[in-house]
């Protein structure tokens, strides 16, 4: 299971957001993301090299996202 700092208080919402587009967690989100070629855990950390673990799954939830919604 997938653990970052603070995901207790933002867990509702992802759910419900995954929820919208039919991704069941974020390790699908991951998965969405990988299968087009995306290693977005990569592209945060060389463009903030500092980012905290809970922003590469936002990122990586956005992409996943943007995947299903086609753009």
């Amino acid at each position: 299971m997938i653990q970052f700092e603070g995901k207790e208080r933002r867990e509702e919402k992802l759910n419900a957001e995954m929820a919208k587009y039919g991704i069941a967690d974020l390790e699908e989100a991951k998965k969405i993301t990988e299968d087009k070629g995306l290693d977005v855990f990569k592209i945060v950390s060389e463009t903030q090299p500092i980012a905290f673990e809970n922003a590469k799954w936002a990122y990586t939830l956005g992409a996943a996202i943007a995947i299903k919604k086609g753009v």
